[in-house]
């Protein structure tokens, strides 16, 4: 499982809602559109993990979205689940694609074009760069300058992705970057529609030649 389109990244957070409310929310945002889904769990246990990420997948496989897991590679290789993403706190690139295999998705976040270099070389199948903008999710954050997204963009023949604060109102800074797709997390998650909220994002990510 190669093949994937992340013109619509969808990060999850699933604070603040129970779970039936949470797993309505992600198929509503597949249903708009979503494009790639990360499951990202901080807080839970293993197997609250595993069973959590299970009832994603089994949504997720509906409509043909690659899930990737936040992180755990025991959890995506527990639930067989298309991929992971590393951040640069996390397991070693290099070391998630020797143990996920050479048929899975393994994405890693970076900031400077030195990180976007080396987690290619690694393996990396994609890249999330930022924050653009500051989030208010539960993450810690360092502002990464479009311009150094641009030089990422330019540094490595993999998909980029820009990631960080990004909703409908702001995303045209991105405009002309050769990115690949967004990453959102509030911008969905948090919205009273999260079907509109993504279809809204994705009409408005192609009128500006972000996808």
């Amino acid at each position: 499982m190669k093949n994937f389109d992340s013109s619509l990244y969808f990060i999850t957070d699933s604070s603040g809602f129970d779970e039936e409310e949470f797993l309505f929310r992600i198929e509503l945002a597949l249903k708009g559109g979503v494009t790639l889904l990360q499951l990202r769990e901080k807080e839970k246990s293993t197997r609250e993990y595993i069973e959590l990420a299970q009832k994603v997948h089994n949504i997720t496989q509906k409509y043909n979205v690659p899930l990737i897991i936040d992180d755990r590679v025991d959890v995506a290789l527990a639930i067989d689940a298309e991929g992971v993403h590393v951040g640069q706190s996390d397991m070693p690139v290099g070391l998630a694609r020797r143990l996920m295999g050479e048929n899975k998705i393994v994405g890693a976040t970076t900031k400077t074009v030195e990180q976007a270099k080396e987690a290619f070389e690694q393996g990396a199948d994609y890249l999330g760069v930022g924050a653009i903008y500051p989030t208010t999710t539960k993450v810690k954050t360092v502002l990464t300058s479009t311009d150094t997204l641009r030089d990422i963009c330019n540094s490595v023949s993999i998909p980029v992705n820009a990631i960080g604060g990004l909703n409908k109102v702001n995303i045209q800074v991105l405009e002309g970057i050769p990115i690949s797709g967004i990453c959102v997390v509030s911008a969905i998650m948090k919205a009273e529609d999260t079907k509109k909220a993504a279809e809204e994002l994705k009409s408005r990510a192609k009128d500006l030649n972000l996808c």
